[in-house]
């Protein structure tokens, strides 16, 4: 198995397409033709982790934060990104970082922070947009079954619970029905007439390279016309942070002691605590202010993130409890979760889990 093959894998669970724009995932450092010999999954690349990976002979570092988050202009040791860029490169060890990837995911960072809090009917908070690709093409009425399968295979005419959907009609051109035969040049490039039948499918934005390649495949023309639009839609199973509900309420101060015990934290920064009982929570793990009205609009009862300034708190407002239980604490179980995929799905090498704290801020 290679490097590549890993990255296949950990795109079932959380697509690199949909990572936000901002972010730096993907294989940072290494060759994705690698033959692996060992993964270590970690929630930040540290020295300490990289040494952590040679110890346990492990060439691939699957991390959740990227070491590299802004480009480097250099590299010289002086910094801990720079020291840890370099010694990964020194014993062949290939960094691949997951990040918002992982945030957007309905299995993903958010939903383990449901689980633990133990949160039911789980929701995307701020579903992501235009997720959802459409694809109008035409072909040779004798080819167009073929055509329409290559695209299912691929992944195409998936519509929420719907599978195998496409929409056709029967008629002669590029992208406008008539009557009339068209001039079109096949394979081999001999110039023929093929009365055509249109082919429209939907298809997830982070599978358009498949789908492609499927209808180039086996299309039966050289130059294959086709047009490509972005849907005006709200994934319902794609988007930053979650909203659930407990089975029965709680008062805000037995809320908050639920957080420190569950999320193993001794400090929750939080807003004015109210009567209002606690039911409905949302969640987002990292830093989240962005988010604060987006919670309140959904009418949960309290919002549990991290990295609130000072003013955050006042956009409470007596409606809703904001939480901060720190930001390592709130991503904490995200190595769990990957390693446990990874498990399930690779079971021919040693899938190792990080022991080595990263948490950058103590408490005195």
């Amino acid at each position: 198995m290679k490097v590549k093959d890993v990255i296949h894998v950990l795109e079932e669970l959380a697509p690199n397409r949909y990572a936000e724009g901002f972010d730096n995932t993907g294989l940072l450092v290494g060759n994705k033709d690698t033959t692996i010999t060992g993964v270590l999954v970690t929630l930040d690349t540290l020295e300490s982790v990289v040494d952590e990976a040679i110890e346990n002979k492990c060439n691939l570092i699957v991390s959740f934060h990227p070491i590299i988050f802004s480009g480097l202009k250099k590299i010289t040791n002086e910094t801990y990104v720079e020291r840890v860029v370099v010694k990964a490169i020194q014993h062949n060890i290939a960094i691949y970082a997951i990040h918002t990837a992982l945030d957007n995911s309905f299995q993903g960072v958010n939903a383990m922070i449901c689980e633990k809090l133990h949160l039911e009917n789980k929701k995307i908070l701020i579903p992501q947009k235009g997720t959802i690709k459409k694809l109008i093409t035409f072909a040779p009425i004798k080819d167009a079954e073929k055509v329409r399968e290559a695209l299912f295979a691929a992944g195409a005419g998936g519509i929420g619970n719907y599978s195998n959907c496409s929409f056709t009609t029967n008629g002669i051109g590029s992208f406008k029905a008539n009557d009339q035969a068209n001039p079109v040049i096949g394979k081999k490039g001999e110039l023929h007439f093929e009365e055509e039948t249109q082919i429209s499918v939907t298809y997830s934005k982070h599978l358009e390279s498949k789908v492609l390649s499927a209808l180039f495949s086996e299309h039966p023309y050289e130059e294959v016309a086709h047009e490509i639009t972005t849907l005006e839609n709200n994934d319902q199973h794609i988007g930053m942070g979650m909203i659930g509900e407990f089975s029965s309420e709680k008062t805000a101060s037995e809320f908050i002691l639920h957080l420190k015990q569950t999320m193993n934290t001794e400090c929750v920064r939080h807003s004015k605590i109210s009567s209002k009982p606690i039911k409905k929570v949302a969640v987002l793990g990292g830093s989240g202010s962005f988010a604060i009205e987006a919670a309140k609009h959904a009418g949960a009862d309290a919002f549990v993130t991290s990295d609130l300034k000072y003013h955050d708190f006042f956009k409470a407002e007596n409606t809703i409890l904001l939480a901060d239980i720190g930001h390592y604490e709130s991503e904490q179980y995200t190595k769990e979760l990957l390693h446990s995929f990874l498990n399930k799905k690779i079971t021919n090498f040693a899938i190792v889990l990080s022991q080595t704290n990263t948490n950058p801020i103590s408490y005195s």
